[in-house]
């Protein structure tokens, strides 16, 4: 598509909106196309003609000195597609990841109500996103209140799962491929370890939660497992450790070994992610496993005392439909999981095209959004609260992932991580540290080589950049 900016200077956040109803589309700046967005600023306001082939819509809008100009163009903009393809998209002009902490900021400045008129009137957010907005808000500022000045959290990325989903968009590798990879990989990850837990004992930083994500941690071994625990064991004040997670997120890792593993060093929280409980829809997004190995894994690890498991849902998958999805939300709630986090299907490049014949298709984008309204209902009615949610700019339907957890039972980590409450330590291939300056809020972050092999290869450039953690503490 073609996004014209004329007389101002707002093509950031026009073109954000631009991809809210266009997902997929390249967005160019000239030249010929069937969508085409023209925004221009005259002596008045803004005026905003958009075509999709021979459909033309044009509206304008004038605009006072005081006016926040970028958010009346958004407004115009939203306006103009929504009127143009019939799509409404429920967080209206919103494209920021973390929308909760924006209500908070708003709340501290306007009032909680002001705040609340504020995303409805002025960003076109529907009443339902806007207390979902609040409530999770509400659980985060308990969360929150927990880290201290000299808080900090401890991530391990373990990159490797037993095959690559048809979704994936994290850093992932297949252990058929890369296995030879594992031990040299496990090795250089401890003495990462023990480098970070030197600086974080130098600068006396109260370790507060541990998080192992992926890939999926369990596709290592049981002893793999203990090393890289007793390393952390050794390396880190473990005193004051509210949360210590680990993603067991492929079933078919799952053996009573590693939970033996996981449990021995005191591993208290767990997730196990059946993503449907549809076998068609997990032989289509390429998961080796059945919905009855998932069942099985949860119930072993219920045998081996884990009694905070969460089970991650992806709304939108291939081939699922709303009975389908809703019977997966019902088996996680039977279940009783701790937790369910409900995701929303990222879209790829080229998963939705703009036709001649048929423009302006969302049956995909309504149906997933009944599945999010169904899990948001039947986890609600047991009793179940959101207590962290983060967006993506491509994800269907422009909906949420939205974490809901029984009380007393919220991923400490997740708040911590998204709200970035306080700095995070990362280790091992593709992970990011971020460091936080509790006066100021400034935060900077220290990249690890993206993928295992450069991490080996280079593992110097590694420890090297942990001089970075030391100045930014120094300062």
């Amino acid at each position: 598509m073609v996004l014209k900016t004329v007389n101002h200077s707002y093509s950031y956040p026009a073109k954000n909106i631009c991809t809210v109803f266009f997902p997929t589309e390249k967005i160019k700046e000239s030249g010929e196309d069937n969508i085409v967005v023209e925004t221009v600023r005259n002596d008045v306001g803004f005026v905003v003609r958009a075509s999709v082939f021979e459909k033309v819509i044009e509206k304008s809008v004038s605009v006072k000195d005081t006016d926040n100009k970028s958010d009346i163009l958004c407004l115009l903009l939203y306006s103009v597609l929504s009127s143009l393809t019939g799509f409404y998209p429920p967080w209206g002009i919103l494209y920021g990841v973390r929308p909760a902490r924006l209500m908070h900021s708003l709340s501290a400045k306007i009032g909680e109500s002001s705040a609340e008129r504020k995303f409805i009137n002025d960003y076109s957010v529907q009443e339902k996103k806007t207390k979902l907005t609040l409530d999770v808000m509400y659980s985060e500022n308990d969360i929150i209140a927990l880290s201290r000045e000299n808080s900090f959290s401890l991530y391990v990325s373990i990159p490797f799962c037993p095959t690559r989903c048809s979704y994936c968009s994290f850093v992932s590798h297949s252990i058929e491929k890369t296995h030879k990879l594992l031990e040299p990989y496990v090795e250089l990850l401890c003495t990462e370890l023990k480098r970070i837990g030197e600086i974080a004992k130098s600068f006396s930083l109260r370790l507060e939660t541990i998080y192992f994500g992926g890939g999926t941690p369990t596709v290592l071994s049981p002893k793999q497992l203990s090393v890289i625990f007793s390393e952390i064991e050794k390396d880190f004040d473990l005193s004051h450790l509210r949360e210590y997670t680990v993603e067991a997120g492929r079933p078919d890792t799952v053996t009573a070994e590693k939970l033996d593993a996981l449990k021995s060093f005191g591993i208290g929280r767990i997730s196990i992610n059946p993503q449907t409980f549809n076998d068609k829809v997990l032989e289509a997004i390429g998961r080796k496993h059945t919905s009855q190995m998932t069942l099985d894994a949860f119930f072993l690890a219920r045998s081996h005392g884990f009694d905070n498991i969460n089970m991650d849902l992806i709304a939108g998958l291939p081939l699922d439909a709303l009975p389908s999805f809703k019977n997966s939300v019902d088996t996680a709630v039977s279940l009783s999981a701790e937790s369910v986090t409900v995701h929303t299907l990222a879209m790829k490049s080229a998963s939705y095209l703009v036709t001649q014949e048929n423009p302006f298709d969302f049956s995909d984008r309504l149906i997933t959004s009944d599945m999010v309204d169904y899990s948001n209902e039947k986890l609600r009615e047991h009793q179940y609260h959101p207590y962290y949610m983060y967006r993506q700019s491509k994800s269907r339907g422009n909906l949420e992932n939205v974490g809901w957890s029984k009380p007393g039972r919220d991923c400490l980590y997740n708040v911590f991580m998204m709200d970035e409450t306080h700095s995070v330590f990362a280790a091992g291939a593709g992970a990011v540290t971020r460091l936080k300056n509790q006066q100021t809020s400034h935060i900077e972050r220290i990249y690890n080589y993206k993928y295992p092999y450069e991490y080996i290869k280079d593992f110097d450039e590694i420890l090297k950049r942990k001089q970075g953690i030391i100045d930014f503490l120094n300062k």
